[in-house]
């Protein structure tokens, strides 16, 4: 109800709606794939705790992680219209997700429209996070690709409560890392000694921490507008 709130303008009453939803609650190990590519799912699930990518492959095997999903969101809400699913959701940390009907789904966005138009929305911004991400993979330097991950992580977490000061738990592997951007683990680690060494971040184990949030967004050729939230000062 967080992160819908961050994106649309939702009463008490659409809010009640929501609390009443039958949700099933599931915890997941990392790595594990929740929706396949080629399923005909009967439910979307929220994520409740943890880090989900959308995955691709291709013939030869290699995996592109075209999204990160981060607690709030729905990732798969679009399943309600399309029938066959064209990737895959696979938790990248220990995770905890909650599946809810599609038939409970369609029932409220009939009979509740302003919740109908969250959901819409919410879809809509998972296609502009999207294409964000095909112009940092296919036109950015590694530096800045990097750069805008972390800046993006961060107000997405932020708007729904799981940063202060700008220090997050990002328990993302290297290997993770470089199938979204495109880098070779080598490389992920080497620009991300380059980030730490400009002064930009600091880590330690999962944590991330933007020590020079103004640098950080410089660096990252970053513009939050793209994540269409309401209150935009979430990412500062």
């Amino acid at each position: 109800m967080r992160k819908l709130q961050r994106i649309s303008e939702l009463r008490e009453s659409d809010l009640a709606v929501l609390r009443a939803l039958a949700i099933q609650e599931k915890e997941f190990q990392a790595n594990h794939d929740v929706v396949r590519e080629g399923d005909r799912p009967s439910h979307s699930f929220v994520l409740v705790d943890g880090l989900i990518g959308s995955t691709k492959f291709t013939g030869e095997g290699k995996r592109q992680i075209t999204s990160f999903f981060v607690t709030g969101d729905i990732p798969d809400l679009h399943g309600l219209h399309l029938s066959v699913m064209d990737c895959t959701f696979s938790t990248l940390t220990p995770s905890r997700v909650g599946f809810i009907r599609h038939d409970a789904l369609r029932a409220i966005c009939e009979q509740h429209p302003n919740i109908a138009t969250a959901f819409w929305r919410s879809t809509l911004i998972d296609a502009a996070i999207y294409r964000e991400w095909v112009t940092n993979v296919g036109r950015r330097e590694a530096f800045t690709r990097m750069a805008h991950v972390l800046c993006e992580l961060i107000c997405r977490l932020r708007a729904v409560g799981r940063i202060q000061d700008h220090v997050a738990d990002i328990p993302i592997t290297q290997a993770a890392l470089g199938d979204a951007l495109g880098l070779s683990t080598v490389h992920v680690n080497r620009t991300l000694q380059e980030l730490r060494r400009k002064g930009l971040i600091a880590t330690s184990g999962a944590r991330v921490q933007a020590l020079n949030w103004p640098d950080l967004v410089r660096a990252a050729d970053f513009d939050a507008t793209y994540l269409h939230q309401r209150n935009p000062e979430a990412g500062q």
